[in-house]
């Protein structure tokens, strides 16, 4: 398999909303979470402080959506979604009968497609692996978690509209 499909696939709006969230949370974000973080310091014994423990869980939480956009970021591969070409790739809307039921899902990353309502499965899954690079008409199988083959057969492949 090549590299290329280990490399995330971006929109170039994606990249713009990611790269916006990024720096809020690093600034604006952080500054709010250590001012809660004082605040419930102050309410006195630690152990007890629910306030106290909520914001630090929320800080760790905060710390790492930034270290995966920071990697996701550094990484991605930014441009215009590919146009269908009949060819599984990243960024493409892909309908597939998956054992033997119809899906109809984006292959990359699901920040893409935030705010919509198709499912996603990055190519770095098994499915996304699977069907990577398939055809229209193309079959394939991968296995599930619990060991199991599952056949998958590519019905349709469009390009992402957003």
């Amino acid at each position: 398999m090549s590299t290329d499909a280990q490399v995330p696939f971006l929109t170039q709006e994606a990249y713009d909303r990611l790269v916006a969230e990024l720096e809020h949370l690093s600034t604006f974000g952080r500054d709010e979470i250590a001012k809660r973080i004082e605040a419930a310091r102050e309410e006195g014994d630690l152990k007890e402080n629910g306030g106290y423990h909520a914001a630090k869980d929320e800080q760790g939480k905060q710390e790492a959506r930034i270290r995966t956009l920071e990697g996701l970021l550094k990484t991605a591969k930014v441009g215009e979604a590919p146009a269908s070409r009949g060819i599984v790739e990243p960024g493409t809307v892909v309908t597939a009968l998956v054992a033997g039921g119809e899906e109809v899902f984006l292959l990359g990353s699901r920040e893409i497609a935030a705010g919509s309502d198709l499912d996603v499965y990055s190519e770095a899954s098994p499915l996304g692996q699977a069907i990577l690079g398939l055809k229209v008409g193309e079959k394939a199988a991968y296995e599930a978690p619990n060991g199991r083959s599952i056949s998958v057969e590519i019905v349709n492949v469009e390009t992402y509209t957003g």
